[in-house]
């Protein structure tokens, strides 16, 4: 039995068995719990190409940084903000290799109707892209948290497009971002990403949707949303669990 087919089954025992609420520890309860959910977890408007909060009497869907200037994703879905206490269970998803929280990270993002309709009208030739880790990284945390998600939204929606984690490639180590200013995470991310050399006719005339766990500045997913459609893509997007308040 594979890695990710252990983690799945790990995912599927910790959202069906109750255990305490990693949040408010209530007993027994699911992963987060009811109460916890409708307290931290509410549905928030947010802008489509960047996924940045929006007034809720904001007649326009988009922020005004995307409306003076195109954001370089076509369209962007973001389920909770990166705070209390999202960043922390996120942190330990990630850094604590607790691989079982992909499931619930997955199922909270497919709560959002936007996004499991966005989801529902790919085609098995569009494509449903983790982003990478480099090599460095992945060997030291074990396991690319992006892959596991995307593989869980995969199971857990009536998704058709191919997931694939080979496909797309971070070829350069970089600095971890969180230890960049905004200004300096473009540049840290020069010549980071590639496209598998063979593989690059697949993407061509297609749709491609980015997977990850957090959004901040946006610069790892504009960066790779770049070289996918130097390879052809039309049409690049992303969908990520939590996103950042704005700098």
């Amino acid at each position: 039995m594979n890695f990710s087919v252990l983690n799945g089954l790990r995912g599927l025992l910790m959202n069906r068995i109750p255990s305490q609420c990693a949040v408010c520890r209530s007993w027994p309860s699911a992963p987060v719990c009811h109460d916890c959910m409708m307290r931290f977890g509410q549905a928030r408007k947010r802008c489509r190409t960047c996924a940045l909060e929006l007034p809720a009497q904001r007649l326009h869907t988009q922020c005004a940084r995307c409306l003076r200037e195109p954001f370089g994703l076509d369209a962007c879905f973001a389920a909770l903000p990166y705070a209390f206490p999202w960043a922390e269970l996120v942190s330990r998803y990630k850094f604590d290799s607790q691989t079982g929280w992909a499931t619930f990270m997955a199922s909270t993002l497919l709560d959002q109707p936007a996004v499991r309709d966005f989801l529902t009208q790919l085609t098995p030739d569009d494509w449903l892209l983790p982003l990478p880790l480099s090599t460095e990284r992945l060997a030291w945390r074990g396991f690319n948290q992006a892959w596991e998600l995307s593989c869980a939204l995969h199971c857990q929606s009536a998704c058709r497009a191919t997931t694939d984690a080979s496909l797309l490639l971070r070829i350069r180590h970089t600095r971890p971002q969180s230890e960049l200013q905004r200004s300096a995470r473009l540049e840290n991310l020069k010549g980071a990403f590639a496209v598998e050399p063979l593989r690059a006719a697949e993407l061509k005339g297609r749709r491609v949707v980015l997977v990850d766990d957090v959004m901040t500045s946006g610069a790892s997913l504009l960066t790779a949303a770049s070289v996918l459609r130097q390879a052809g893509a039309t049409h690049v997007s992303a969908v990520v669990l939590t996103r950042t308040a704005p700098t």
